[in-house]
Order: C-alpha cells, then sequence, then structure tokens
C-alpha cells in the first residue's frame, strides 16, 4: 500500500518515510502542498499524512481542495496544533483522524491501520488467485494453508501481479510502477528477473499448480493454469 506524506520538516518527514518504509509501506514525501498535489496527480494513494502548518498553502486549505476534488482516501493530519478548536476544523474539513505532534510511531501505525480498514471494504484488502491468497493489511500471504514468508520488494511484486492477473506485465511497467524507475537508460531487466524468480520459488515451486507465469518475449502474467 502507498502512503504520501505531506509535511515541510524534513527531519520528521525522513523519519516518517523511513519508519513507515521499514513497517512494509510504500512512501512517497511532498515537503509543500504543490509538490503533494502533483504526486496525487499522478500515482495512486491508499492514505495521506498532512501536516497543516506547511509553507505556501494552508494544511486545511490542501485538505478542502482535496475532499473537493473527489478524492476520497483516509487522510490523517499530523499537526503540532492541539486546540479543541484546531481538532473539530481538521475534521470538519474532511480528516478521518487528528494526531498531535510528538506522537508515539506505535501509535501512528496502528491508526494508519484502522484507516486502511475502514477506508476500504473487506474484498479489496485481499487480492486472491485459485489457493494463493494476500492480505494487504496485515502484510500476510497464504498458499493453501502454508504461510509464505516475502522480503518487502517481493511482497510489491506479487501485489503489482496480483492486481494485473490474467493481465501481460511488462518489465518497463514493473520497473516503472514497482521500483519506480522512470528513466530506462539503465535498465533493470536482470534485477526483475532475479526477483520473479525468487518469487517463483516461494510461490510455485512448492505446489504442482503453477501461477506466475513467462510471455516470452514480452512479460509475465498471473494466471491459474496455462495462459
Amino acid at each position: 500500500m502507498r502512503i504520501l506524506v505531506i509535511e515541510d520538516e524534513r527531519k520528521v518527514a525522513s523519519a516518517l518515510e523511513e519508519g513507515l518504509t521499514n513497517a512494509g509501506y510504500q512512501v512517497d514525501v511532498a515537503c509543500s502542498g504543490e509538490d503533494g498535489f502533483y504526486l496525487l496527480s499522478t500515482r495512486r494513494y491508499d492514505l495521506l499524512l498532512l501536516d497543516l502548518m506547511l509553507p505556501g498553502r494552508d494544511g486545511l486549505e490542501i485538505l478542502k481542495t482535496i475532499r473537493r476534488k473527489g478524492m476520497q482516501f483516509p487522510i490523517l493530519i499530523l499537526t503540532a496544533r492541539d486546540t479543541v478548536e484546531d481538532r473539530v476544523n481538521g475534521l470538519d474539513s474532511g480528516a478521518d483522524d487528528y494526531l498531535v505532534k510528538p506522537f508515539a510511531f506505535a501509535e501512528l501505525l496502528a491508526r494508519i491501520r484502522v484507516l486502511l480498514r475502514r477506508g476500504r471494504s473487506e474484498s479489496s484488502l485481499r487480492l486472491v488467485l485459485a489457493d494463493l491468497e494476500m492480505d494487504l493489511v496485515t502484510r500476510k500471504v497464504l498458499r493453501g494453508k502454508s504461510e509464505i514468508n516475502l522480503t518487502v520488494r517481493e511482497f510489491d511484486l506479487l501485489e503489482y501481479l496480483l492486481r494485473h492477473q490474467g493481465q501481460i506485465v511488462s518489465r518497463e511497467m514493473l520497473a516503472r510502477d514497482v521500483w519506480q524507475q522512470t528513466n530506462r537508460a539503465t535498465p533493470i531487466d536482470n534485477l526483475i528477473d532475479v526477483h520473479i524468480a525468487r518469487l517463483r520459488r516461494k510461490i510455485d515451486d512448492p505446489f504442482p499448480v503453477k501461477l506466475i507465469h513467462t510471455i516470452r518475449g514480452v512479460g509475465f502474467m498471473m494466471n491459474e493454469g496455462a495462459p
């Protein structure tokens, strides 16, 4: 799952990025409202962490604009403003939760999990193909009754393939959307192939029905049985 952090204090932003990445989330950081809007217009996010005291455009203005544009992902405000009036204004402007700085990181993670569960239907929090199940909140993967341990990159790769099951996924798509490599001047095809091979060893090799298929010269496809 991908989280956008709009926070102008670079130390705070870096700490959030590191902590959330270690917790298994994909994280983008913007240090201004303008940069945040650009990212929101070019990528899909599951949750936004928004500071209120931003240079230029106030966080509340950004929040209202996001909701006015019809963006409905959960928004959690992180701010030093701690009065009841501030909390009410934030929630009335469209925020789903409000956390005052300083805060315990464990509490932030708990609130994020709650918002992600609340913001999506149960079916959209699970990806299923045959006997393979992926829980996007707990980040658990099961094949049959066997739990499969994946690295963060392997999990993101499998999630992408499952979201495109039955479709051909090219290496260019994986480089752009999973590795965030928009410049193909230095191809990472070999790196992608290595991760696909590792994923196959965990997802397919121990089981009779193979789910990850190579479409020679094109890319890959997740499908039950031969494509």
